[in-house]
């Protein structure tokens, strides 16, 4: 398999979206509450969605996933 060297911008926007994703599942682990609906910072969707229009992969999912699979198999 060859190895993928990311730029900063391209290991930002991968980092951004796996802080998204354990957000995601975290907010799902928790047990459900009627009162709190789980929610996802739009801190953390803003960050995702800047760092993948600062790398150029926004659009570009399957050369993101590839990335993202490389990065952190």
């Amino acid at each position: 398999m060859p190895t993928a060297v990311l730029t900063d911008r391209q290991r930002a926007a991968v980092q951004a979206y796996l802080r998204l994703l354990h957000t995601v599942r975290a907010a799902f682990d928790e047990p459900p509450n009627p009162l709190r609906p789980p929610v996802v910072p739009t801190a953390a969707l803003a960050e995702a969605d800047r760092a993948l229009t600062e790398a150029g992969l926004a659009g570009t999912e399957e050369e993101f996933f590839r990335l993202c699979g490389q990065w952190c198999p």
